[in-house]
Protein backbone atom coordinates (compact mmCIF):
# COMPACT_ATOMS: atom_id res chain seq x y z
CA UNK A 1 0.00 0.00 0.00
CA UNK A 2 1.69 3.68 -0.89
CA UNK A 3 0.19 6.20 1.78
CA UNK A 4 -0.61 9.31 0.48
CA UNK A 5 -0.94 12.03 3.49
CA UNK A 6 -2.53 15.29 1.96
CA UNK A 7 -2.61 18.30 4.63
CA UNK A 8 -4.44 21.69 3.54
CA UNK A 9 -6.39 24.03 5.38
CA UNK A 10 -9.35 26.39 3.79
CA UNK A 11 -11.33 29.60 4.64
CA UNK A 12 -14.00 29.42 2.20
CA UNK A 13 -13.75 25.93 0.25
CA UNK A 14 -11.95 26.42 -2.52
CA UNK A 15 -8.70 25.13 -1.32
CA UNK A 16 -10.88 21.87 0.20
CA UNK A 17 -11.81 22.16 -3.36
CA UNK A 18 -8.76 21.54 -4.74
CA UNK A 19 -7.28 19.12 -1.94
CA UNK A 20 -9.84 16.55 -3.11
CA UNK A 21 -9.17 17.09 -6.30
CA UNK A 22 -5.43 16.16 -5.09
CA UNK A 23 -7.04 13.61 -3.51
CA UNK A 24 -8.79 11.88 -5.98
CA UNK A 25 -5.60 12.14 -8.56
CA UNK A 26 -3.45 9.71 -6.30
CA UNK A 27 -6.64 7.48 -5.29
CA UNK A 28 -7.03 6.90 -8.92
CA UNK A 29 -3.29 4.99 -9.19
CA UNK A 30 -3.72 1.25 -7.99
CA UNK A 31 -2.90 0.28 -4.53
CA UNK A 32 -2.48 4.33 -3.34
CA UNK A 33 -4.36 4.80 0.08
CA UNK A 34 -5.15 8.58 0.92
CA UNK A 35 -5.86 10.24 3.95
CA UNK A 36 -7.32 14.02 3.75
CA UNK A 37 -6.19 15.75 6.55
CA UNK A 38 -6.91 19.36 7.59
CA UNK A 39 -3.63 21.23 9.09
CA UNK A 40 -4.39 21.09 12.86
CA UNK A 41 -5.54 17.53 12.76
CA UNK A 42 -2.73 16.05 11.02
CA UNK A 43 0.01 14.59 13.86
CA UNK A 44 3.36 13.80 13.64
CA UNK A 45 2.38 10.01 13.27
CA UNK A 46 0.15 10.82 10.45
CA UNK A 47 3.47 12.31 8.82
CA UNK A 48 5.62 9.74 9.94
CA UNK A 49 3.51 6.90 8.80
CA UNK A 50 3.21 8.53 5.28
CA UNK A 51 4.96 7.50 1.92
CA UNK A 52 4.16 10.94 0.29
CA UNK A 53 2.97 14.14 1.93
CA UNK A 54 1.23 16.86 -0.28
CA UNK A 55 0.33 20.52 1.65
CA UNK A 56 -2.23 22.63 0.19
CA UNK A 57 -2.32 26.26 1.54
CA UNK A 58 -4.38 29.72 0.33
CA UNK A 59 -2.39 32.65 -0.44
CA UNK A 60 -1.98 34.96 2.16
CA UNK A 61 -0.19 38.55 2.36
CA UNK A 62 1.95 36.69 -0.67
CA UNK A 63 2.84 33.76 1.28
CA UNK A 64 1.38 30.32 3.00
CA UNK A 65 -1.59 30.41 5.60
CA UNK A 66 -0.88 31.06 9.24
CA UNK A 67 -2.10 27.68 9.75
CA UNK A 68 -0.13 25.77 7.77
CA UNK A 69 3.16 27.32 8.93
CA UNK A 70 2.03 26.07 12.12
CA UNK A 71 2.06 22.90 11.02
CA UNK A 72 5.52 22.80 9.24
CA UNK A 73 6.60 24.66 12.93
CA UNK A 74 4.79 21.87 15.03
CA UNK A 75 5.38 18.63 12.92
CA UNK A 76 7.50 19.07 9.72
CA UNK A 77 10.26 21.03 12.19
CA UNK A 78 10.10 18.06 15.07
CA UNK A 79 10.32 15.41 12.56
CA UNK A 80 13.12 17.28 10.38
CA UNK A 81 15.32 16.76 14.24
CA UNK A 82 14.88 13.07 13.75
CA UNK A 83 15.51 12.43 10.24
CA UNK A 84 11.99 10.72 9.68
CA UNK A 85 11.50 12.27 6.42
CA UNK A 86 14.31 11.37 4.59
CA UNK A 87 13.42 10.22 1.18
CA UNK A 88 9.46 10.25 1.22
CA UNK A 89 7.78 12.34 -1.60
CA UNK A 90 6.55 15.44 -1.03
CA UNK A 91 4.47 17.84 -3.43
CA UNK A 92 2.49 21.54 -2.67
CA UNK A 93 -0.75 23.18 -3.69
CA UNK A 94 -2.11 26.72 -3.24
CA UNK A 95 -5.46 29.06 -4.38
CA UNK A 96 -5.12 32.42 -4.08
CA UNK A 97 -7.22 35.35 -5.90
CA UNK A 98 -5.00 39.01 -5.15
CA UNK A 99 -4.18 40.50 -8.19
CA UNK A 100 -1.93 39.83 -10.55
CA UNK A 101 -2.38 36.53 -12.60
CA UNK A 102 -1.00 34.15 -10.72
CA UNK A 103 -2.48 34.72 -7.49
CA UNK A 104 -0.45 37.48 -6.14
CA UNK A 105 2.51 35.26 -4.37
CA UNK A 106 1.40 31.72 -5.07
CA UNK A 107 5.34 30.91 -5.96
CA UNK A 108 6.67 32.55 -2.51
CA UNK A 109 3.73 30.29 -0.88
CA UNK A 110 4.53 27.12 -2.84
CA UNK A 111 8.63 28.30 -2.58
CA UNK A 112 7.86 28.52 1.23
CA UNK A 113 6.17 25.16 1.90
CA UNK A 114 8.48 23.32 -0.64
CA UNK A 115 11.62 24.37 0.94
CA UNK A 116 10.42 23.07 4.76
CA UNK A 117 10.36 19.89 3.02
CA UNK A 118 13.89 19.92 1.62
CA UNK A 119 15.15 20.93 4.34
CA UNK A 120 13.67 17.52 5.62
CA UNK A 121 15.39 15.91 2.88
CA UNK A 122 12.40 15.17 1.27
CA UNK A 123 12.20 13.96 -2.77
CA UNK A 124 9.97 17.41 -4.14
CA UNK A 125 7.53 16.42 -7.30
CA UNK A 126 6.90 19.60 -9.33
CA UNK A 127 4.03 20.13 -12.16
CA UNK A 128 5.54 19.96 -15.68
CA UNK A 129 3.88 22.18 -18.17
CA UNK A 130 2.64 18.96 -20.09
CA UNK A 131 -0.20 18.51 -17.50
CA UNK A 132 -3.78 19.27 -18.15
CA UNK A 133 -5.10 21.88 -16.80
CA UNK A 134 -1.53 23.57 -16.63
CA UNK A 135 -3.00 26.77 -18.95
CA UNK A 136 -5.06 28.12 -16.26
CA UNK A 137 -3.74 26.67 -12.89
CA UNK A 138 0.06 26.04 -14.19
CA UNK A 139 2.78 27.05 -11.54
CA UNK A 140 5.90 24.94 -12.45
CA UNK A 141 5.98 24.16 -8.74
CA UNK A 142 2.61 22.23 -8.02
CA UNK A 143 -0.72 23.83 -9.19
CA UNK A 144 -2.00 27.21 -8.11
CA UNK A 145 -6.22 27.60 -8.55
CA UNK A 146 -6.99 31.46 -9.40
CA UNK A 147 -10.50 31.85 -6.81
CA UNK A 148 -10.76 35.77 -7.61
CA UNK A 149 -11.04 37.94 -10.47
CA UNK A 150 -9.14 40.59 -11.80
CA UNK A 151 -10.64 43.03 -9.47
CA UNK A 152 -10.01 40.47 -6.95
CA UNK A 153 -14.00 39.62 -6.73
CA UNK A 154 -14.49 35.95 -5.98
CA UNK A 155 -14.99 33.67 -8.24
CA UNK A 156 -13.93 29.98 -7.17
CA UNK A 157 -11.66 27.69 -8.55
CA UNK A 158 -12.63 26.12 -11.79
CA UNK A 159 -12.93 22.39 -12.76
CA UNK A 160 -9.93 22.83 -15.16
CA UNK A 161 -8.18 24.52 -12.67
CA UNK A 162 -8.86 21.29 -10.75
CA UNK A 163 -7.80 18.79 -13.28
CA UNK A 164 -4.12 20.36 -12.69
CA UNK A 165 -4.87 19.30 -8.90
CA UNK A 166 -6.03 15.81 -10.07
CA UNK A 167 -3.24 15.22 -12.13
CA UNK A 168 -0.60 16.43 -9.72
CA UNK A 169 -1.71 14.05 -7.14
CA UNK A 170 -1.55 11.24 -9.51
CA UNK A 171 1.87 12.02 -10.36
CA UNK A 172 3.26 11.89 -6.76
CA UNK A 173 1.11 9.04 -6.55
CA UNK A 174 2.75 7.22 -9.04
CA UNK A 175 6.17 8.57 -8.29
CA UNK A 176 5.77 7.53 -4.41
CA UNK A 177 4.74 3.95 -5.55
CA UNK A 178 8.31 3.40 -7.79
CA UNK A 179 10.41 4.92 -5.01
CA UNK A 180 8.29 2.98 -1.92
CA UNK A 181 11.11 1.13 0.18
CA UNK A 182 14.06 1.93 -1.90
CA UNK A 183 15.90 4.83 0.63
CA UNK A 184 18.12 6.01 -2.37
CA UNK A 185 19.74 8.72 -0.15
CA UNK A 186 23.00 7.85 1.43
CA UNK A 187 23.12 8.35 5.45
CA UNK A 188 26.14 10.02 7.04
CA UNK A 189 24.96 12.49 9.98
CA UNK A 190 22.41 10.75 12.43
CA UNK A 191 20.21 12.77 14.27
CA UNK A 192 21.09 14.49 17.92
CA UNK A 193 21.22 11.91 20.89
CA UNK A 194 17.86 11.84 22.63
CA UNK A 195 19.15 13.92 25.74
CA UNK A 196 19.51 16.68 22.87
CA UNK A 197 16.71 16.56 21.32
CA UNK A 198 14.30 16.64 24.49
CA UNK A 199 15.55 20.08 24.82
CA UNK A 200 13.82 20.36 21.38
CA UNK A 201 10.46 18.28 21.45
CA UNK A 202 8.19 18.82 23.80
Amino acid sequence: MTKILIVYTTSLGNTQKMAQAVADGASSVEAAEVTLKSSDGATKDDVKNCDALIMGSPIRHRTADARIKKFIEDTLEQLWLTDELVGKVGGVFTVGGGYGNMGAGCELAQLGMLSAMAGCGMIIVTLPKTTPGFGVAGMHWGPNGRSGGALMEPVGITEEMTQAGYHHGANIARITKELQGKNLFAKGNIAPPPEVLKLFIS
